[in-house]
């Protein structure tokens, strides 16, 4: 458990694990100056992949339980003087994948993850395995399908025609469930002296994607009541646990590697509560399935991938963004708290409320947005098979891929890149203010670079903007609501447990 953050002491801003080590070595590795792309020295790629069965297995012991993620690449990156590189990943070899990758590590090389001419995105969202489609009602839903499969312009034109057609209910819908969910924490906190962030939020977030998508419909009016939240946790608990840890004493790393990495969960285990999810959407999203089935796709289909979106993309991505979002802004303390009510304060009074037109005047308010999407991506990896022989570049070298090889990115290494970023793991809250703005090409959380936009040719996210617009909101209405607030946190592998000790209601009317 970390200590109390105490917002008077908001210098004290720490830094990863092993921080300084990964710096020293990110911004040392080969030369200190990177040479004409075209002129860069051709090197094979360094790594190895082990003794056949065997070599996965260390590889993951270490990468989960000795080393950790961070540190598991920073040795192999200083080991073999580069950040291009071969090695296992999770959860080789045991379930039916591939553990074998070329992994990139620094923000050069990362991008080529984003070209869909050179790289395959079939099956590949989890990693080098994908879940049974049992999971998803038998169908591959649209973030497991390629670029060039048809299926996937189809589905992703919807979404993205879904999304468009619903941006007028975005600020009210959001606004709406942000009011419940900070009354629930004050009311937690008036009985209990604290309160659990995390779990109000995660709600807030099931809520507001059922009610987007249900024509407004809350969820506690329909079968699910509360349960949704629990409901898909479950079902994405089962799907990913190869990639996770249990958190038990080391004593257990063994028999946890075998039970969880040795053959996938069967979908029955969560078939009941899945069946549930999926019924609710059926029964209460009729306009958006209206709407997909006069875009030529089958009602069923649709609402698997509703039910995956919402729940997999949207909720599982949301419930974490915002424990990180309030994890930095806590950290940094008093004073950007003030800086932040100021701006925020001082728009919304201007405009006469909060609408796009004011979010879009606050710039500290963004930049913040940003800079943590960029020091704490909340999904780090990225996965793509190589369509065809070629060369990929790090600041220093090129190196030949074959047709067929996995890459395999880690985006916090590439967003945390010191020789793109000054003083790159260090939250600077007005990075990307003013003539910042031109680095947001090199923040990557949203399967593609800040300043491209999501298409049915690419794998961007297609809630991309939605995701920058809903922590800029939650960063306006905390801020109208609050001067500063008190906190402390637990760090896991699926991101921070925060708990808040006090709300310091606002001092000034706006």
């Amino acid at each position: 458990m970390v200590p109390l953050i105490r917002n008077k002491t908001h210098n004290l801003i720490p830094t990863p694990k092993n921080s300084s080590f990964l710096s020293l070595i990110l911004s040392s590795t080969m030369s200190s100056s990177s040479s004409d792309a075209d002129n860069l020295p051709l090197r094979e790629i360094p790594g190895s992949y082990g003794l056949p069965f065997f070599g996965p297995i260390v590889d993951r012991h270490n990468y989960f339980y000795h080393e950790g993620r961070d540190k598991f690449f920073a040795s192999r990156i200083h080991r073999h003087n580069s950040t291009v590189i071969r090695t296992n990943m999770p959860p080789g070899p045991f379930i039916s994948s591939d553990p074998r990758v070329v992994a990139l590590l620094d923000g050069t090389s990362f991008p080529v993850l984003f070209d869909n001419d050179k790289v395959q995105k079939l099956n590949v969202l989890d990693g080098t395995y994908m879940p049974s489609t049992k999971f998803t009602g038998g169908f591959r839903v649209c973030a497991y399908l390629d670029t060039a499969e048809s299926n996937h312009k189809l589905i992703k034109g919807f979404f993205l025609q879904a999304l468009a057609r619903r941006k007028d209910v975005f600020l009210p819908l959001f606004r709406n469930c942000l009011s419940e969910s900070f009354a629930e924490i004050e009311d937690q906190l008036s009985k209990n002296t604290k309160a659990g962030f995390n779990d109000v939020f995660s709600q807030a977030s099931f809520n507001f994607m059922f009610r987007l998508f249900c024509d407004n419909k809350d969820p506690s009016q329909t079968n699910l009541a509360s349960k949704g939240p629990k409901l898909v946790d479950t079902w994405l608990l089962f799907q990913l646990a190869p990639l996770a840890t249990l958190g038990l004493p080391k004593i257990f790393n063994y028999v946890e590697d075998f039970v969880i990495r040795s053959f996938p969960f069967p979908a029955f285990l969560t078939k009941s509560g899945y069946n549930t999810l999926y019924d609710a959407f059926k029964t209460h999203a009729t306009t958006l399935l209206d709407e997909a089935e006069k875009l030529g796709l089958d009602r069923n289909e649709a609402c698997h991938n509703v039910v995956f979106t919402a729940g997999f993309n949207a909720y599982g991505g949301l419930k974490n963004q915002f424990p990180v979002l309030l994890k930095w802004v806590g950290l940094a303390g008093d004073k950007l708290h003030a800086d932040l009510a100021s701006e925020v304060r001082r728009v919304v009074s201007a405009e006469g409320g909060v609408t796009l037109n004011a979010l879009e005047k606050m710039p500290l308010v963004k930049s913040v947005v940003y800079e943590v999407l960029r020091i704490e991506p909340v999904v780090p990896y990225q996965y793509g098979r190589a369509r065809e022989d070629m060369v990929v570049r790090s600041h220093d070298a090129s190196f030949e891929v074959k047709k067929g090889e996995m890459l395999f990115g880690y985006q916090p290494f590439a967003t945390k890149d010191p020789r793109i970023f000054e003083d790159a793991e260090v939250f600077v809250a007005r990075r990307f203010v003013g003539e910042g703005e031109k680095m947001l090409k090199h923040v990557l959380w949203s399967n593609g670079k800040e300043t491209e936009e999501a298409s049915v040719s690419n794998k961007q996210c297609a809630g991309k903007n939605l995701v920058v617009l809903l922590c800029r909101l939650f960063l306006v209405d905390l801020f109208l609501r609050y001067d500063t607030f008190e906190f402390e946190f637990k760090q896991s592998g699926f991101g921070p447990s925060i708990t808040l000790k006090s709300l310091t209601k606002a001092s000034t009317l706006f």
